[in-house]
């Protein structure tokens, strides 16, 4: 193992070591099945932004319940279970306006860039179409690790990036690109 290798794994089982304590010590209250939900969604950002970050769950009715309130406008989500890989993300205020688009499958916000965390991967999806549940052989499904997305930027922004419907999943490329919810996917391993 290269010696950054080793450097860069003791630095994450320190940062997971610092996270699970702080989650521990700031969720003392919450009941344990909220305990669970917070440290998967912090898991998403990295500790600095996921200790302060709004954390909020979607309820079974659709209704998002506020597990703790945060100060630094960011917005964390835990793992969807419904999903078939690891999906907690963490928002700043544009990114969840962008969010709440898509899941309402209306147009996003006109000039709003937003930055989204997903650092503990993403759920594998379709590259073309937003809302496909599952691979068929005609929606280029990919596999995708930890990234960060930007959301909502104009298009000479995505231009400067790949835009096949295959990408290169370990390379910066755009999503969605033939849908209003095209974004950048950044990998960051």
């Amino acid at each position: 193992m290269h010696k950054s290798n080793r450097i860069a794994g003791g630095v994450a089982a320190a940062s997971l070591s610092l996270l699970s304590a702080y989650v521990q010590a700031e969720s003392a209250s919450a009941a344990p099945a909220d305990q669970e939900l917070i440290a998967s969604a912090m898991s998403a950002a990295p500790p600095a932004v996921g200790k302060r970050a709004t954390i909020v769950t979607m309820e079974s009715d659709g209704k998002m319940r506020t597990l703790r309130q945060g100060d630094n406008g960011f917005t964390c989500l835990p793992d969807n279970l419904q999903t078939p890989g690891p999906d907690p993300m963490c928002a700043d205020k544009n990114a969840m306006e962008w969010i709440d688009a898509w899941a309402s499958h209306k147009t996003p916000p006109p000039g709003k860039v937003g930055f989204m965390y997903m650092l503990s991967g993403g759920t594998d999806a379709s590259n073309v179409d937003p809302y496909a549940q599952k691979p068929d052989p005609n929606n280029h499904w990919i596999e995708t690790g930890p990234h960060v997305m930007v959301v909502g930027s104009d298009e000479s922004f995505l231009d400067a990036y790949p835009k096949a419907a295959d990408p290169d999943t370990s390379s910066p490329y755009v999503m969605w690109s033939d849908t209003p919810y095209r974004h950048v996917m950044l990998p960051v391993k």
